[in-house]
């Protein structure tokens, strides 16, 4: 099972699920970002590391415990990461002071009875991003197109999964063509001009950028289709066809209408609305 990316409050950690062991496995820079509420991930890898050596020094079993798996990071590829299962990760957040500590440990434990209800009900991890979603601010309208999206783009990974292309780096690199043929921007330059870091592009993005990325997958795949494209080289030609399509039909609406549809809007909880709904 590839990487997954599940939200803490305003935080993303990335994890993965070993299906013969039946554990959950988090990144630990992932878990020590949001328990220091730092915004900058190399920040937190360094608070890490330095952690990581003291408390080697003073022979804490935690950091054996702690393992290397390869998980997608910001640019889309994958690195080896630091991961530790949830027994592991209890004891190591007794090691940071912060007063995200209880909510971490009770979140934690969540995550792991939330898998045993998804592998019973697939459907509750559905019910479980609408709740998030809704939670944080997004209209029935933005849920339904995200969930739309989210649809479009399975049925593209599931074509490309029987056709030759590699999960993993491969699916990044056609996902980032895709994207940057329809939006003329990078996956890694539509973050930074939504001021995001680790957090996922598709959830901050507003409605036309959602509906314009469905039509570039649902175009890419379509395409493929009709190719039978196999590997990269091909499947990477659909590609640059679907984004394509969806680019005449983006600068046909910013002309229409004057406003760009690539945008630096974003669903961050800033100071300001995080005290507005602590007032409420």
């Amino acid at each position: 099972m590839g990487t997954h990316i599940t939200p803490f409050e305003d935080c993303t950690i990335r994890r993965h699920y070993d299906e013969k062991k039946e554990i959950w496995y988090f990144s630990v820079t992932d878990i020590i970002q949001a328990l220091i509420q730092q915004s900058d991930f190399q920040t937190a890898r360094k608070y890490w590391n330095k952690l990581k050596e003291r408390l080697k020094n003073e022979g804490s079993e935690s950091v054996t415990k702690c393992h290397q798996l390869k998980l997608e990071a910001s640019d889309g590829k994958k690195y080896l990461t630091d991961v530790a299962d949830t027994e592991t990760l209890l004891r190591l957040i007794q090691s940071v002071p912060s007063p995200k500590a209880e909510p971490m440990k009770l979140w934690l434990a969540k995550v792991g009875y939330e898998r045993m209800q998804e592998i019973a009900d697939p459907a509750r991890s559905v019910d479980r991003a609408r709740e998030y979603w809704k939670a944080h601010g997004r209209s029935d309208k933005w849920i339904q197109q995200r969930m739309m999206g989210q649809e479009t783009r399975n049925k593209l990974t599931d074509f490309w999964s029987t056709h030759d292309v590699q999960e993993g780096q491969e699916y990044a690199i056609l996902t980032n063509l895709i994207h940057q043929e329809w939006s003329e921007v990078s996956v890694k330059e539509h973050k930074a001009i939504k001021g995001l870091q680790t957090q996922n592009l598709r959830d901050h993005m507003s409605e036309a950028e959602l509906i314009f990325t469905a039509l570039a997958e649902l175009s890419t795949r379509q395409i493929a289709e009709s190719m039978e494209a196999i590997g990269l080289n091909e499947n990477a030609d659909a590609g640059k066809k679907g984004g394509g399509i969806s680019k005449r039909a983006r600068r046909e609406l910013e002309e229409k209408t004057g406003k760009k549809v690539v945008s630096g809007e974003n669903y961050l909880l800033t100071k300001k609305r995080l005290f507005t709904t602590k007032k409420k």
